[in-house]
């Protein structure tokens, strides 16, 4: 169910002052199956539920990733995709120091730390999708038009089922 007020997370005041439409949905956290449950509640398919994932290359440089729920990313295509020998998640306290957010809720606004974003291009052909609002229990619904005219990011072709 959408809420009418969300909290105002570092990634709500983000998407705010930039006058980006968004619905904001809060649903029951689940760390057993965070995808899963948040797709269930608010009434989506867990493909249009996006992850945020922090990583890094192999030169200890962090970016992030956003990528379908229902699917995973190719390290060695997203490595190859952005000229890297190889990449890895961040580890949960270097991810919270960069993005200011906790495993579970991190958002790709509002960032503490600006990372480069490289999205999966087949987010960007949906008509809307929901991704983290900046705290577990929050997402928010947008359309991928918005997320381009507020984030600079690079489409990358490295989901995998």
């Amino acid at each position: 169910m959408a809420d009418e007020r969300p909290p105002a997370t570092p990634a709500i005041l983000f998407l705010r002052e930039r006058g980006v439409e968004f619905r904001p949905h809060s649903y029951r956290y689940d760390k057993n199956d965070v995808t899963w449950s948040a797709a269930r509640e608010v009434g989506a398919s867990t493909h249009e539920v996006v992850k945020t994932l922090v990583m890094e290359d192999d030169g200890g440089n962090p970016f992030i990733v956003l990528m379908h729920g229902d699917m995973q990313v190719s390290t060695k295509n997203l490595a190859r995709s952005i000229g890297a020998k190889s990449v890895k998640p961040t580890d949960r306290r270097t991810a919270k120091r960069l993005t200011g957010y906790d495993i579970g809720g991190i958002s790709p606004f509002g960032t503490r730390r600006e990372l480069p974003v490289y999205v999966e291009g087949t987010i960007l052909k949906l008509p809307r999708f929901f991704i983290n609002g900046g705290r577990r229990g929050l997402l928010v619904e947008m359309t991928p038009d918005d997320l381009l005219k507020v984030l600079d990011t690079v489409v990358v072709n490295v989901a995998r089922g």
